[in-house]
């Protein structure tokens, strides 16, 4: 344990323990829910739900040994379900590409986390349009979410409609939803996991999808999925905006997490030349997702549920070590997992959006000047109207940019907003 420098954290094993374990509960639904969603996309579930367990054990596991840290890492909500319903759906992308564009991606954020990129990205792009980011992110996944469960509908003249809430399958969502919004307004350990094992009972007992055969089986294979991978598909120039929308999501999605759990376990100090925490679990979470790829899942990246686990003590890479034993069990509750019914699992993608969406309320709409205001609006209607995350930060910065320049306020278009504009443009020209 001397590795983890314990006593010079004020932590224990004992707490570092009860830490792991929180974390695993507040993120356990991931691997169901990945499952899910990838599933969608033509992956086969039983491989999906076995590679979403491995991913989350090995990053969490180097996340810990190698940071120092308790940021515990899985495959990231947003994009998995951009992967599925933007890029497999949407664009009719192989599952295959569009896994060689998550390995790209990791790939250029493996290079970039081990120079100062992260600090060149996070004083070239303004605070806001990152916040409208995040925000269009969350509508997005949350009109994915609504409109699985049946609650919105196809509509030939409106486009979209409430759905029959008269459908049994329809009032199981808004039970699940209820559930979720609820338990984790009460701030309930495990909520979101806790919520679909409600609903799901709920739905065995009403008929609603079929009781599991079992709890317990053999980890299902993951080669139908594993390098798989198809990354001669995904080098064309008509997909590097979408290898550059994972790109800065996940260094986003990254920082944002790191940011907030490092403030409240005093960790990734800027004024502390010897913390090298910060810089090493950027390196951490580049590499898992390279690897998430290659074992057949979409991005990994840092998850916030794992301010859950400091907030039960936890400030070292223990903490994430004794979460991603935990994640051991689930690579054996197949049978349990895929007997959940979806409209179960489907509530989860409308709270955790609904999460994201609130950094909107961090922007100071009155004191923005019209260019971040045009730009973070289009952001967060782009990314669900056309269910593309690219489509949005893309038209987010090309009408920043031309208001800038319009207003004659060129001053504010530094290099980093000009590269990512030009690759925007490509987004809607190619």
């Amino acid at each position: 344990m001397i590795m983890f420098k314990l006593k010079e954290h004020n932590t224990t094993v004992g707490t570092e323990l009860s830490a792991g374990f929180t974390t695993f509960l507040t993120m356990m639904y991931i691997v169901p829910v990945n499952g899910f969603i990838l599933s969608d996309a033509g992956l086969p579930m039983d491989a999906v739900v076995t590679a979403t367990a491995l991913i989350t054990i090995l990053a969490t596991l180097f996340s810990g040994l190698w940071s120092n840290t308790p940021i515990a890492m899985s495959v990231g909500m947003g994009l998995n379900a951009y992967f599925s319903f933007g890029l497999v759906l949407g664009m009719n992308i192989p599952w295959q590409t569009a896994l060689g564009i998550v390995f790209l991606s990791g790939i250029l954020f493996v290079i970039l986390s081990f120079t100062n990129f992260r600090v060149w990205v996070m004083t070239s792009i303004p605070m806001n349009l990152r916040r409208a980011i995040s925000a269009g992110i969350g509508s997005f996944i949350a009109f994915i979410g609504l409109k699985q469960m049946g609650m919105i509908v196809d509509n030939k003249a409106t486009l979209v409609s409430i759905g029959d809430f008269s459908k049994p399958e329809v009032l199981l969502g808004v039970l699940g939803l209820i559930l979720a919004f609820s338990f984790y307004a009460y701030r309930i350990r495990g909520s979101f996991i806790l919520a679909i094992a409600i609903t799901s009972i709920v739905g065995w007992i009403s008929g609603i999808g079929t009781l599991p055969e079992g709890i317990l089986s053999a980890p299902a294979s993951i080669a139908p999925i594993a390098f798989e991978l198809d990354i001669p598909s995904a080098l064309t120039l008509s997909l590097l905006p979408v290898v550059i929308t994972f790109l800065i999501t996940d260094m986003f999605d990254t920082l944002g997490t790191l940011t907030g759990v490092g403030t409240r376990a005093n960790l990734f100090q800027e004024n502390n030349k010897d913390d090298k925490s910060l810089q090493r679990t950027l390196e951490a979470d580049a590499i898992a997702t390279t690897a998430g790829s290659l074992l057949g899942v979409s991005t990994t990246t840092s998850f916030i549920e794992s301010a859950s686990g400091v907030e039960e003590g936890g400030r070292t890479g223990l903490t994430a070590v004794f979460t991603a034993l935990f994640f051991i069990a689930t690579l054996f509750m197949l049978p349990l997992f895929k007997a959940i019914p979806s409209n179960a699992i489907y509530p989860v993608l409308v709270v955790v959006g609904v999460l994201m969406f609130t950094e909107l309320g961090k922007i100071n709409f009155e004191d923005s000047d019209l260019a971040t205001s045009a730009g973070a609006f289009l952001m967060v209607i782009f990314m669900p109207l056309t269910y593309s995350i690219t489509n949005g930060i893309a038209a987010g910065f090309l009408i920043y940019t031309i208001i800038k320049i319009a207003k004659k306020e060129t001053a504010d278009l530094n290099i980093g907003i000009l590269v990512i504009t030009f690759i925007s443009a490509l987004a809607f020209v190619l």
